[in-house]
């Protein structure tokens, strides 16, 4: 009965922990299905709209982090203590942030890719002798990757470019986005090229070379992040590896923990050393993920006086 906490523990920790995971994969499942078919067929479009007025019904406090108050209940009626309910509580805003960093961090590495997309397409358009305008609302119009990474807004404002739109502005308003900012080359691309009257080609594919290349440069660099991420983690789970050790030895240490001064003084003390532990080594990965000042592709490589193009002139 002494184990009962840790078998509680561990329960609902792999309870949750499976969940998680499933929804994962059918989420990665479903996304991929999407790219591979283009578009939605009429039942799920249909499906779709109906998910999303069940969650713009929802009401905005109800997070899927709040699964933590239910968890940490239970902790605490299985170890007849309020810490465990205290400390799931505390973890619901930093679990919140860090899935909100992660939600953003993937919906910019999707429009970049998008942006790259996006150059590619308006170059092979213009090549086959379509207009710009006209290439820029086939292209945002025809594939289902680039709407769903560029964003339905941001692919209104493009498409509308054929009907009078500033175009110049609305890919600067895609630049302001997450991961959008090589659509700033793109609209000073189009703007040099409208006031020289030079090919557009030419620099959309300089353009989408370097984003390439950067883009690879990103790979690499989160890469060689791959190993620290790793040993934070390990290090982050090793309290509850010792927790377990303790438990088999029949050391009950989280009666310690919890109903004794001295174990509720070092539980503070390793919580507030775990919590600063993470957040350093956090904050050295995003330095390191973060470009450098002056970086990026914000140039298009045309040259506001071409005399004539040689290639395109769209």
């Amino acid at each position: 009965m002494t184990n009962m906490p840790m078998l509680w523990a561990a329960a609902t920790g792999g309870a949750l922990g499976g969940l998680w995971l499933g929804l994962r994969r059918r989420s990665r499942v479903a996304d991929r299905a999407r790219e591979l078919l283009g578009r939605k067929a009429e039942a799920g479009a249909g499906r779709s709209r109906r998910l999303g007025r069940v969650r713009s019904a929802r009401p905005a406090w109800l997070v899927p982090d709040l699964l933590l108050v239910p968890v940490g209940i239970a902790l605490s009626r299985a170890a007849r203590s309020p810490v465990p309910l205290v400390g799931a509580a505390a973890g619901v805003v930093p679990l919140r942030r860090w899935r909100q960093r992660r939600g953003l961090a993937n919906e910019a590495g999707r429009r970049a890719s998008a942006v790259i997309e996006l150059c590619e397409g308006l170059a092979a358009e213009l090549r086959s002798g379509a207009t710009p305008e006209l290439a820029l609302h086939t292209v945002t119009t025809r594939t289902g990757s680039l709407r769903s990474g560029l964003g339905l807004e941001a692919v209104a404002r493009l498409a509308a470019g054929r009907y009078g739109g500033d175009i110049p502005a609305a890919l600067r308003h895609l630049a302001e986005l997450p991961g959008g900012r090589g659509a700033a080359a793109v609209a000073a691309c189009w703007h040099i090229t409208a006031e020289s009257g030079g090919g557009l080609v030419t620099g959309l594919d300089q353009l989408a070379d370097a984003l390439r290349a950067e883009r690879a440069l990103a790979e690499e660099i989160a890469g060689e992040l791959a190993a620290p991420r790793t040993t934070v983690v390990v290090l982050a789970a090793l309290p509850v590896v010792g927790l377990l050790l303790g438990a088999a030895l029949g050391a009950d240490p989280v009666r310690v923990l919890l109903h004794t001064p001295v174990g509720l003084a070092c539980l503070a003390a390793g919580v507030l050393l775990e919590a600063a532990g993470l957040a350093w080594t956090a904050r050295i990965i995003r330095s390191a993920e973060e470009p450098p000042s002056g970086g990026g592709t914000t140039e298009c490589g045309l040259s506001r006086t071409r005399p004539t193009g040689t290639g395109v002139n769209r």
